[in-house]
């Protein structure tokens, strides 16, 4: 017989002998779009939840399972307690009535009506203890066993995340996730919070102090003037100054992608020396946020430890030998047009660009990764010196999946060319009207008297409507044509073979719609019969893919090819980008045919890369690249490509 546990706060004070429905778990690599699903993952990703631009909170979760496949969720709800309680990654999850969607060609999952989660700590050996704010929810011993497998399974396959710091650990310009207790808050502006925590250990360099009158600082000043050398200054900002005014004095933080920051401040008996900044810089890029944890949570048990054994008696030195080291370590100001780090870590700059993916990656400076050798993965933070081609439609390319190989986008000149060449031979009128279209031919008053042939597919022996209909055009100039695509769902030019319709030269277009041009390669493509058609299930959306397979063509994908130079101040390296619409968020085959688009790459471009303006203020990116060999002739050389990199939201 299995039960339902009734919990409350978290805890199992009582059991319910209700009988318990019988769940079955979908892998991640079965799921299917439309469906509603009740799935087990480990958590890779995640932001905890925050007010989206409604009523409702938000929580974004990317989990995985022993199938290796990443499922994205997007989870809603009105109670902010009713979303998944995630502490860190590696947490396991249960999801039930979890609805499965397809988006941007990515499956996601999102809530549905009844939603439930439960939540479990990922760690090997630790109390299988489900964490929810759901007052009765079904748990059973195979529940037990699935955390269990998930642990073990996860414990040899997902590499343990490198951003949980402690004070002792962390350095300048860096992000890191932090167990804390808060001692101090107060009320800085309408945009910023000050909280003061502690974690037992001291920072390896002076950390700053935020100036704030004493009669605002809520908290036990006398506690707060004891752990003097110990406590740290917060400053968070934005959306997370709400989560930052609902926090008790005492409670136990976690505080998500907090950035360090050297900062140059005035002394009595030095000119001027450095002390490390905390922010929390608002939005959620990164997963950026704030959580409670309860004091059974097992993190807050070690904290606890470190605590009650920390040397109340520490000090902080700013002594020579320190001043060397920071000296040495970073590189001073420049007028030189270079990179200045430690200018620009003075001032709150967030990146431009967000990472998709690889979180656990660190940062490794540009000198180091042009020592190494290929092929490696990096994570870095650097600054766009230059860009080629300056004139942006140039970037837009075709390339081939298979062959990978790179051609240009005719220009509507070249193509004109091409259909006039195709236009040549007379339509055939034995293979007009078939069981696959109507046909109709007529003779153009233009010099020579061309005839031109459109023939109507079909759906089922019946014409459809013009809005979803395909149709084939044989002799059609590009003006004509175009006209056309404007008026039917998709056009296909071709030209009568000996048999049958065949598709023109893959110079042009397999399949035209709207104002799209769909491109096939020339060496990889076999291509079959039009009559093939006919085998279309679907005869009214006409999916290029589908189209293109069906007639024996390898679609060449639109893609920006560019060139990035960037400087992080320790070196210089140049990077490729080849991306169809993922870096941009704008879609390579709509850019050429749309000026509201242009003007969007424009602005982005101009903002990584602002005319007229030192490189210092320009904005920092942080990437992923990858370096691989080339081979040119007898000459080997090491190329960088980037990836998994998108502009952040507010810049597009």
């Amino acid at each position: 017989m299995v039960y339902v546990k009734s919990i409350r706060n978290f805890s199992s004070e009582s059991m319910s002998l209700v009988p318990a429905t019988h769940y079955t778990y979908t892998p991640l690599n079965q799921l299917k779009d439309g469906t509603v699903v009740n799935v087990y993952g480990v958590v890779k990703f995640f932001k905890p939840p925050y007010l989206s631009k409604g009523t409702d909170y938000c929580s974004v979760v990317t989990i995985v399972d022993e199938t290796n496949v990443k499922l994205t969720c997007m989870l809603f709800s009105g109670n902010y307690e009713a979303l998944p309680i995630i502490y860190k990654n590696g947490d396991i999850v249960r999801f039930h009535r979890l609805k499965i969607q397809v988006y941007k060609n990515e499956t996601q999952g999102i809530t549905s009506s009844g939603f439930a989660s439960l939540t479990f700590e990922g760690t090997l050996g630790a109390p299988v203890i489900p964490r929810t704010s759901s007052k009765y929810f079904n748990f059973t011993t195979e529940d037990h066993k699935r955390v269990e497998a998930l642990r073990i399974w996860a414990s040899n396959h997902i590499p343990s995340s490198s951003t949980l710091l402690k004070l002792c650990d962390v350095q300048p310009m860096q992000y890191f996730d932090l167990t804390c207790q808060l001692l101090g808050r107060a009320e800085v502006d309408g945009t910023s919070f000050l909280l003061k925590v502690w974690d037992g250990t001291r920072t390896p360099f002076p950390s700053w102090r935020v100036l704030i009158d004493e009669l605002v600082l809520e908290g036990d000043l006398s506690h707060i003037h004891q752990l003097q050398n110990l406590a740290i200054d917060i400053l968070v900002y934005d959306n997370h100054v709400r989560v930052a005014r609902s926090l008790k004095i005492g409670c136990f933080l976690r505080l998500y992608s907090l950035h360090t920051k050297l900062q140059s401040v005035n002394s009595e008996t030095q000119s001027t020396f450095l002390c490390l900044e905390f922010h929390l810089h608002g939005g959620t890029s990164y997963g950026r946020g704030i959580r409670v944890l309860p004091e059974s949570n097992s993190d807050v048990d070690q904290l606890k430890k470190v605590l009650a054994s920390a040397d109340l008696t520490a000090n902080q030195h700013l002594d020579s030998v320190w001043l060397s080291k920071c000296e040495d370590s970073f590189p001073a100001a420049s007028s030189s047009g270079s990179v200045s780090l430690f200018e620009v870590e003075r001032c709150q700059q967030l990146s431009a660009t967000i990472l998709t993916d690889h979180q656990y990656l660190e940062k490794t400076p540009l000198c180091a990764i042009l020592k190494q050798k290929a092929p490696q993965q990096y994570r870095i933070r650097a600054k766009l010196r230059s860009y080629k081609p300056r004139r942006l439609f140039q970037s837009v390319k075709l390339y081939c999946p298979e062959c990978h190989t790179l051609q240009e986008v005719p220009h509507d000149g070249d193509l004109d060319i091409i259909l006039q060449e195709g236009a040549t031979k007379t339509p055939d009128t034995k293979l007009q009207n078939t069981s696959l279209y109507d046909s109709n031919v007529w003779t153009t008053n233009d010099q020579g008297e061309r005839k031109v042939a459109i023939h109507f597919v079909k759906n089922n022996g019946i014409l459809p409507l013009s809005n979803e209909c395909l149709i084939l055009i044989e002799g059609g100039a590009l003006s004509e044509i175009c006209k056309l695509s404007n008026k039917f769902h998709s056009v296909i030019p071709v030209r009568s073979g000996n048999e049958d319709l065949e598709l023109l030269d893959l110079s042009a277009p397999f399949l035209i719609q709207g104002n799209i041009h769909h491109y096939g390669c020339k060496q990889c493509s076999r291509l079959k019969s039009i009559q093939n058609l006919n085998s279309l299930v679907d005869k009214t959306s006409w999916i290029p893919s589908s189209v293109a397979e069906i007639l024996g063509v390898v679609p060449l994908q639109y893609v920006f090819v560019m060139t990035f130079t960037f400087d992080d101040g320790t070196g210089v390296l140049e990077a490729y980008l080849m991306d169809s619409d993922k870096f941009f968020q704008i879609p390579a085959s709509e850019i050429l045919i749309n000026d509201d688009l242009q003007k969007s790459m424009d602005m982005i471009m101009d903002m990584f890369c602002p005319p007229g303006t030192k490189i210092d203020a320009y904005p920092w990116l942080e990437c992923f690249i990858k370096s691989y060999n080339v081979i040119s002739g007898t000459e080997q050389k090491i190329c960088y490509q980037i990836f998994d990199t998108m502009v952040a939201e507010d810049l597009i």
